[in-house]
């Protein structure tokens, strides 16, 4: 089993904090954030010290994560249900070309494939396959919705029309309650 990250053996309060470190300081300045980094965990008495590189890629990560974020965000602000809908299809399709691209780069090099890479990869897909499901349901029950006023809206103008046609006609009560029973149904 391969030797687990540094930065995965910090406690999640400097994980929190180098996370926000970072963020403050624009993704940059890896040297001094490391250099923070390694001095707070020797004053927790931690026998841990995280290279720059290490640093270097979380930073990396965050901000590539950050702006997907905002990409996502400024894509969905201007899309309705339909459009969200056609963006996760397109995503699961990203997110499989990738699964692909990966499995043919282990092939090419040494022919391992680390478990973490392959776990995360399988929740990205699960994730993205259960928020496409409820897209869909969305989908359907906005459908539903404006089928539901669409008809509730025919059948308050058809009785309105009907009412005005019974007036014009100067029929008596018991021939508009018939009628009324008859063609549109209701019950008076």
């Amino acid at each position: 089993m391969p030797t687990p990250a540094k930065l995965d053996l910090l406690p999640a309060e400097l994980r929190k904090w180098l996370k926000e470190e970072l963020e403050t300081r624009g993704f940059g300045d890896i040297l001094d954030v490391t250099e923070a980094l390694n001095f707070r965990l020797q004053e927790e008495g931690l026998e841990i010290t995280v290279g720059k590189t290490a640093v270097g890629k979380f930073s990396k990560a965050l901000k590539d994560q950050r702006e997907a974020f905002q990409i996502a965000e400024t894509l969905l602000s201007d899309m309705d249900i339909e459009g969200e809908g056609e963006l996760h299809k397109v995503l699961m399709q990203m997110i499989a070309t990738s699964a692909v691209h990966m499995i043919q780069s282990v092939r090419e090099e040494d022919g391992h494939l680390e478990p973490k890479d392959l776990m995360a990869l399988g929740r990205m897909l699960k994730d993205l396959m259960a928020s496409s499901g409820m897209r869909e349901k969305l989908l359907d029950d906005e459908r539903k919705r404006v089928a539901r006023e669409a008809r509730e809206a025919a059948e308050a103008d058809a009785a309105e029309r009907f009412e005005e046609a019974v007036t014009e006609a100067g029929m008596s009560e018991e021939r508009i309650a018939l009628m009324r029973n008859k063609f549109l149904g209701l019950k008076t």
